[in-house]
């Protein structure tokens, strides 16, 4: 009996005249925002810090002396920084390493040195500048003295960074994201002339002038950042740490490309967020700046004082609170791009995961950044001449390090079987001469005066 129960085991389970019933598929659940955020990660919150105070200022002067014609340089923009963004991305998941820390073990030091020093410079100009420029906003909405709102946004983003638990500072970022749409609000308060938009977004028209091509490598060298980079691949290795379950996918190659659909969705989004406020701010400012013939527009808080005899205090306030709002964002990010970059070069425990104690020379960098970009702001350096230079140098900076990106991105020795491949390659040297042009093109203008 027993030998007949084990040789007819799936009979107790046998169904007469009856189809055996089928589970019910599980509903979804609802779709909710808090959720679909949360998925998101270090593609939101790189896209979102592109659009920082300083990048605000280019978008304004660019929207207030061009109109709506420039707006098709979001549009050709956007594919050429979702490209190197990702592939940034993909390095920092496979290698378990940032850029800094594969350039260190893969390439000659003093190479190293050179691209760590120029960045820390950048970024540390570009800290002073985004420091001034909240500033000036916050004295516009509640007056006050200047300094003492650089001492108090320096500070802050600084011990946020260096003592809040790593998860939370993360969801802190993400949420600061959602202050950009100030400038999508702004919109409510502008005779747009939506036909005359969509066509400076669709129809590109070129101006042969020495000023028109200047605007589009600011343009340029402000969406497609190095500090950018830095940040989105090393934010990759960070999460891969601090996740038990996770791997470089160099070592354990299971759900590769679960992970590189995540990093690709991720990128998308932010960078269509990013692009989308860079078009909001062009539009603003063409539809009132622009059309009023204020012109003369160098930084965000004079954008946003201007805004008030045009479209109203309320958009004049709004247009502030989002340059606060998008620095208290950006800040963290290049300040941390220059300390992942120093310390993952050193070779140094790093990691905004990590307690100070146990990284201390990598949250040394990210707090001396900062407290360079505090000092900056009370010296007499002007801060519209330093900013111009950051974005030199940013843009010099740009096009080796997206050269090295490119070659990493193909080393079998750096990415193992998944080295970048296929129309993603070609677009990623596609935005890397498209940055060498715009570099060439403002090397042209300087030597010959403009």
């Amino acid at each position: 009996m027993a030998d007949q129960n084990k040789s007819h085991p799936k009979h107790s389970h046998h169904y007469v005249g009856h189809v055996k019933p089928t589970a019910l598929p599980e509903p979804s659940p609802p779709f909710r925002w808090r959720d679909a955020l949360r998925a998101l990660g270090p593609g939101l919150i790189t896209g979102a810090s592109d659009d920082d105070p300083s990048g605000i200022g280019t978008y304004s002067q660019a929207g207030a002396q061009l109109g709506y014609g420039i707006g098709w340089t979001m549009l050709l923009t956007f594919p050429l920084m979702a490209a190197i963004q990702e592939i940034s991305a993909r390095v920092g998941r496979v290698t378990g390493h940032g850029i800094s820390g594969n350039v260190c073990r893969h390439y000659s030091p003093w190479l190293l040195n050179v691209v760590v020093a120029l960045l820390f410079i950048a970024n540390t100009i570009n800290v002073a500048a985004d420091l001034g420029a909240m500033a000036d906003a916050s004295k516009l909405l509640i007056g006050g003295h200047s300094i003492v709102y650089v001492l108090l946004f320096g500070v802050t983003s600084g011990v946020a960074q260096i003592f809040l638990d790593y998860k939370r500072y993360v969801s802190v970022l993400k949420w600061l994201t959602l202050s950009l749409f100030a400038y999508v609000a702004a919109l409510a308060f502008a005779k747009v002339s939506w036909g005359e938009a969509l066509a400076g977004v669709l129809v590109p028209r070129l101006t042969w002038s020495a000023d028109y091509f200047t605007t589009i490598v600011a343009i340029f060298g402000t969406t497609i950042s190095p500090y950018l980079f830095f940040w989105q691949a090393s934010q990759e290795a960070e999460d891969q740490r601090v996740d038990a379950a996770k791997r470089p996918l160099v070592e354990k190659h299971y759900g590769a490309q679960k992970e590189f659909h995540r990093i690709r969705a991720d990128t998308i989004v932010g960078m269509a967020f990013s692009n989308l406020i860079a078009l909001s701010i062009i539009v603003t400012a063409a539809a009132t700046l622009h059309a009023a013939g204020k012109t003369d527009i160098q930084t965000s808080a004079q954008a946003a004082e201007a805004l008030r005899p045009i479209a109203g205090a309320f958009a004049e306030i709004i247009f502030a609170l989002g340059i606060v709002g998008t620095g208290l964002l950006a800040i963290p990010v290049l300040a941390g791009a220059t300390a992942y970059a120093v310390g993952e070069g050193r070779q140094w425990p790093v990691g905004l995961a990590r307690k100070p104690k146990e990284a201390a020379a990598f949250y040394g960098v990210l707090a001396l950044s900062g407290g360079i970009g505090i000092a900056l702001n009370v010296t007499s350096i002007n801060p519209i001449s330093a900013l111009y230079w950051s974005a030199v140098i940013n843009g010099v900076l740009a096009v080796p390090v997206m050269v090295l990106l490119m070659f990493m991105a193909r080393r079998r020795d750096v990415m193992g079987h998944f080295v970048v491949a296929g129309p993603l390659y070609w677009l990623g040297w596609l935005s890397t001469g498209a940055m060498m042009l715009g570099v060439v093109a403002m090397g042209i203008g300087f030597f010959f005066g403009k």
